[in-house]
């Protein structure tokens, strides 16, 4: 089939093989379902500690979002393997695709907190006709990742939003940009909009950046403080 030689161009993971895909006529959306299978004499990798080792047992199907493909949603068939580590004891493998117990596909995360970069939240879950939680996530996921590879040395202008994730019981999240000529992007992600939360994300910038800035009092919108 002419899809699986598209996945094993752009998603070839070693060590798995892509098998059988069907098209499930729903009537909400069609969706792609392609079964994913280890490769014969493969050993799965340990989740903690990126060893091989033998395998265990295995667990039941589970369904991995992938990026859609012209409207029709697609998703990832696999049975995740257990390990019998040597070093960690018996736990769930490690697979290329998602992280931990994550349903969407790391593919389909950066996906979505790109276009995440351009739209509203919800505008890029109704485009892509999935839910907002699953843009968070994605987008939570970014932020996790340039947090691990960021610089903040040369941050010297903030901006600090805040937005309604939740309509029931007012549920918000505040924001944190650098807001630096030639330099824009989220830093930080916190629930609510409490200067407690606030503050939690100056504890974490660290002492010695932080005394560069002056925390005034929340006002409702966008707001900044600078060096």
């Amino acid at each position: 089939m002419l899809l699986k030689s598209i996945l094993n161009r752009v998603q070839l993971h070693h060590g798995f093989v892509y098998g059988s895909i069907r098209l499930l006529e729903q009537k909400k959306r069609p969706a792609l379902e392609v079964e994913i299978r280890p490769r014969k004499n493969s050993r799965p990798v340990c989740s903690v500690c990126g060893g091989p080792g033998p395998g265990y047992d295995t667990l039941p199907t589970r369904r991995f979002e992938f990026v859609p493909l012209g409207g029709i949603a697609v998703f990832f068939l696999y049975a995740m393997r257990r390990v019998n580590c040597p070093r960690c004891g018996v736990k769930v493998e490690r697979v290329p695709w998602a992280e931990g117990k994550n349903h969407l596909t790391t593919t389909y995360a950066w996906f979505l907190a790109r276009w995440a970069k351009r739209l509203s939240w919800k505008e890029c879950a109704d485009a892509f006709e999935t839910n907002w939680d699953n843009v968070f996530r994605a987008v939570k996921m970014a932020v996790a990742w340039g947090i691990a590879h960021r610089s903040l040395d040369n941050v010297t202008a903030l901006g600090i939003d805040e937005i309604c994730w939740r309509k029931k019981g007012s549920k918000f999240l505040t924001l944190v940009y650098q807001i630096d000529d030639g330099c824009k992007r989220l830093l930080w992600i916190g629930k609510d909009r409490s200067r407690k939360t606030l503050l939690s994300f100056f504890v974490e910038f660290g002492p010695e950046r932080s005394s560069n800035f002056v925390l005034s009092a929340p006002t409702c919108g966008s707001h900044t403080s600078r060096s």
